[in-house]
């Protein structure tokens, strides 16, 4: 069904929620085959992360999940979990994102599924690693993103510890994740070996401190949050217009001295305070408190009109659905449509990657519970006895049109 550059990729997701089912969406919209291995009972949590008028389908749910296919397996019996080893007998991948410790208890940890599977890759997504003196705690967003340091500077200076708006470190962690795997894959094309590959909340949230993390060890000093500003240049940040906010990008001395001229202020740019990007950002108040005034005079448009012709990094600060019915964001095909079996026509993001010869993409949407189940089960030998005999003793779940 979906051709990308990962096609015949075989894939085990054994994760729920968030930064398991990114990993595995990332791999799926690029060509792999997904087959989600959903709990009994309930299947993925989830799927009752239900928006308030919604209806039956979680939009959330459906978002993670589009392009897999769904089994519904108890493993905890040992029929399902005697089918699961089965499948990964033949998988490249499997990806997970339980507390450690959860996969061993069940029998299905990383080193029993190595010895059926020498080159498998084997994708572990935690909150704290494997190691560590955190290594047995849980992990969630909110506490990996206060944990890592980000909740310290982000927010307005001086304010309360803010969370990133969108979920920062689960997400990162999964597109690390399905780096890791790729990483692997590379390895074991050349030398037929697989691996563990894990990453965690915590890092995922770690890693996006790159230059708040270089500031301290340049300086010993924790920076803090200052709102939508630039940690080392100035102007950097949003500011209101007469209309609605922009957000301005004088990152390097050339834009500065435009920004000067359009705004009709060129001496700014010769102001000894200003000189320089250093100097601009330790007198980023005074220079803020020129900014800010001459544009409250005008609308966004007319600012943005007249900084895009300088060459000038301008832009709008934009709702969620003028992000995502902006015609760039149509052009970019990173709004898609796919038919979902009960909630009819479903809108998704569509998939950050280009590919010119082996391109990716939503084919299929979110799968309900159990939907692919007997599908699966036949594909890897099992026969109809074997299948019957599995939901006789609830080992397995599928739905009737499956």
């Amino acid at each position: 069904m979906n051709n990308g550059p990962l096609f015949g990729l075989k894939v085990i997701e054994l994760a729920q929620i968030m930064a398991g089912p990114t990993c595995g969406m990332m791999l799926a919209d690029m060509g792999a085959d997904v087959i989600k291995v959903e709990k009994l009972p309930g299947g993925d949590d989830a799927r009752n992360y239900k928006e308030e008028s919604a209806g039956e389908i979680s939009h959330s749910f459906a978002m993670l999940n589009r392009n897999k296919r769904s089994i519904a397996l108890n493993v905890k019996k040992p029929e399902g979990r005697d089918a699961l080893l089965r499948m990964i007998k033949d998988a490249d991948v499997v990806i997970e994102n339980y507390r450690l410790g959860t996969m061993e208890k069940l029998g299905i940890g990383y080193e029993t599924l190595a010895k059926i599977n020498p080159g498998l890759i084997y994708c572990s997504i935690s909150g704290y690693g494997r190691t560590g003196p955190k290594a047995k705690e849980g992990g969630f967003d909110l506490i990996a993103q206060g944990f890592a340091g980000l909740m310290s500077v982000t927010g307005e200076k001086g304010g309360r510890p803010i969370k990133g708006g969108n979920s920062v470190a689960d997400i990162n962690a999964g597109i690390l994740a399905s780096v890791g795997i790729l990483a692997a894959y590379v390895h074991r094309l050349k030398t037929g070996k697989g691996q563990l590959v894990e990453t965690s909340l915590f890092e995922a949230g770690l890693q996006q401190m790159y230059w708040f993390a270089a500031m301290y060890f340049a300086t010993g000093e924790s920076a803090g949050a200052s709102g939508s500003a630039h940690p080392l240049i100035a102007p950097y940040q949003a500011f209101e217009t007469a209309d609605r906010w922009i957000t301005l990008g004088g990152a390097n001395q050339r834009n500065w001295v435009k920004i000067a001229e359009v705004l009709g202020h060129p001496e700014w740019a010769q102001e000894p305070r200003f000189l320089t990007g250093p100097l601009r950002k330790k007198n980023e108040e005074a220079l803020v408190a020129l900014i800010a005034p001459v544009l409250l005079t005008e609308s966004a448009d007319h600012w943005m009109c007249l900084l895009e012709a300088a060459g000038v990094p301008v832009g709008p600060v934009n709702t969620i659905a003028e992000a995502l019915n902006h015609p760039h964001t149509l052009a970019r095909e990173m709004v898609v449509e796919t038919e979902h079996p009960t909630a009819g026509r479903m809108k998704s993001l569509g998939l950050p990657i280009k590919f010119s010869r082996t391109p990716g993409g939503v084919k299929r949407p979110a799968t309900l519970l159990g939907e692919h189940s007997r599908e699966v089960m036949h594909e890897y030998g099992f026969s109809n006895a074997e299948i019957e005999q599995m939901l006789a003793c609830g080992a397995l779940f599928a739905i009737e049109s499956a």
